[in-house]
């Protein structure tokens, strides 16, 4: 072997020389020394490295991470730096580790990091019982509680992510390293809010993200401080909760409206970015005229209607259409459906504006008023019966109420609804039409004569009648004798009564028989007997004895002769 002197001139070397070399190169090939080679055959899982002084040793392929954008994770002519571990019996090559010399430096670089502050660079392996396995060239431990400031409430998703972590605490001699990723958070904040606080001012216009979002408003990150956005100074226009208008995440454009450095408090506003559109409104938006909109909001009252960037109007439910009983606003619009209006009123003072859609259509009161005057008759059907009336079905969502007392003459209600049944087609005579209360007064009784007239003449006093009890009194009984005629039985003129009230003796449309006592056509008064009656049947009963005893076999028998006889049925 030949050596430079130090002329530069080769010279042999001497015996001595070749010695100190071949005990260096033995030294250097000692097992734990760390040694710089170069890849010179991949031969299946093994990688041949040359380490210098004819010597080449083996490692494993596995210890060869692969490249990012590489597919190969190493190539011949590669550089390695090695570690002697020991040697094969069989071949004689050394026994070479890359990964004892990879696990040393990282150990080295966790020991500076720790000791300077430096944060490091790892991939989140895998979620483990309260943290992470992070690799950093060694598998550290990151807790769950050092993953960030806010609480995480989906760990899964940090899985898979290469982040910076600062180490917090080391031990190479157990093999464990504890991160955070929070210290590294909080310090970036507070440099955050140092410079903030240093430089904001009021009414500074600055961008921010919304960090979280209440019933009452959202906290908007500005850059460390989170500055407070009222729900009132969103938007100029109508809104009931922020979710309307921001999401979580979102990047909003805002203004500094009050700033508390005492108290560490910035209050934010993005509708002061905008002119306020109430300003002169009641000359943009005289009341009458008609507007254009876009239907913004659908609740059970109503909808609300954006007539221009945050500027919203009432449209009642009430003002949708003509028709009393529509009561459901998605059943005739949908949210963002564009709608021609009217502007009924305006309130300034509450910022209000109150819209009309149904004034865009005829009033179909004005054309009943017209097509039906009081006197004229009307068709329609029988919608529903309450404790007050029936309701009829004309059209255009108008009802007509037939009162109780306008059903019939009669005032047995049974008999009235066994008539009129839901669904049926009637007529009725117009009594009023109140366009300013909306109601429309009917009568199906009024289209037939008054039955009290001529009462005279087909009734007489002394007749036997029969009829249904309408009422009981405590002073007696009414009974209706035809449809509408009623008369009274004095409790002077009951003898069935025998000390108990009426009401312990006869019952609702129970039937009876009463002679008359009186008519009154006038008055519309018919004053009734059952003691007269009874007298009469007795006396009938006896004289009909006396001259044929025996002749019948039963007491109406005996009474029908007198009853045709008291009618009148048997008159010449």
């Amino acid at each position: 072997m030949m050596v430079e002197t130090d002329t530069g001139t080769p010279k042999e070397n001497s015996q001595e020389d070749m010695q100190t070399l071949y005990e260096t190169s033995m030294k250097s090939l000692q097992e734990g020394n760390v040694l710089r080679g170069k890849v010179i055959n991949i031969a299946g899982d093994s990688v041949i490295v040359d380490v210098g002084l004819k010597s080449e040793g083996i490692v494993s392929l596995q210890e060869f991470p692969p490249k990012e954008g590489d597919a190969k994770p190493v190539s011949v002519d590669d550089e390695v730096e090695v570690m002697i571990v020991g040697r094969e019996k069989e071949s004689g090559l050394l026994r070479l580790s890359k990964k004892r010399v990879d696990e040393i430096k990282t150990w080295e670089r966790i020991d500076k990091s720790l000791e300077d502050g430096i944060p490091l660079e790892g991939h989140i392996l895998s979620e483990v019982k309260g943290g992470f396995i992070v690799d950093m060239g060694i598998n550290a431990f990151l807790p769950l509680s050092q993953v960030d400031i806010k609480p995480v409430k989906n760990p899964s998703s940090f899985v898979g992510r290469n982040l910076k972590f600062k180490v917090i605490k080391s031990n190479r001699r157990k093999g464990s390293i504890i991160l955070s990723r929070r210290v590294l958070l909080e310090e970036e904040r507070d440099k955050k809010r140092q410079e903030f606080w240093k430089n904001v001012k009021d009414g500074q216009i600055i961008y921010g993200f919304v960090r979280n979002i209440t019933d009452y408003g959202a906290f908007v990150d500005l850059g460390g401080v989170d500055g407070f956005l009222h729900i009132n100074d969103i938007t100029w226009g109508k809104i009931t909760h922020p979710k309307e208008y921001l999401r979580i995440g979102d990047e909003v454009k805002v203004k500094i409206i009050a700033i508390d450095m005492e108290k560490g408090r910035v209050s934010i506003g993005m509708k002061q970015l905008k002119t306020d559109p109430w300003l002169k409104i009641d000359e943009k938006y005289p009341v009458g005229t008609r507007v254009k909109g876009k239907v913004v909001g659908i609740v059970e009252y109503g909808a609300f209607v954006e007539l221009e960037q945050g500027l919203e109007g009432l449209l009642h439910v009430s003002e949708m259409s003509w028709d009393k009983k529509f009561k459901n606003p998605s059943k005739l619009i949908n949210k963002g459906d564009p709608l021609e209006l009217v502007v009924l009123k305006i309130d300034l003072e509450k910022k209000r504006i109150s819209l009309g859609l149904k004034q865009l259509a005829p009033d179909p009161w004005d054309e009943l008023e017209a097509n039906y005057p009081p006197g004229s008759i009307v068709k329609g059907k029988v919608k529903n019966f309450t404790e007050f009336g029936m309701f009829v079905g004309i059209g255009n969502g108008i009802d007509g109420l037939v009162h109780m007392s306008e059903l019939s003459w009669s005032r047995r209600k049974k008999t009235s609804q066994e008539q009129l049944k839901k669904g049926a087609t009637v007529d009725a005579l117009v009594l009023n039409i109140d366009k300013v209360q909306k109601k429309f007064s009917l009568s199906i009784k009024r289209l037939k004569e008054d039955p009290w007239k001529g009462v005279s003449n087909r009734y007489s006093t002394g007749d036997v009648v029969e009829g249904h009890i309408t009422s009981v009194t405590d002073f007696g009984v009414f009974v209706e004798i035809e449809e509408g005629i009623e008369g009274l039985i004095h409790v002077s003129e009951m003898d069935e009564l025998q000390g108990k009230q009426p009401s312990e003796v006869f019952s609702l449309d129970d039937k009876i028989q009463a002679a008359i006592l009186n008519i009154d056509e006038k008055e519309k008064r018919i004053a009734l007997s059952t003691k007269v009656l009874r007298k009469r049947e007795s006396r009938v009963v006896t004289e009909v004895r006396e001259e044929n005893t025996g002749a019948f076999s039963t007491l109406g028998d005996i009474l029908e002769p007198a009853m045709k006889k008291n009618s009148g049925e048997n008159n010449d």
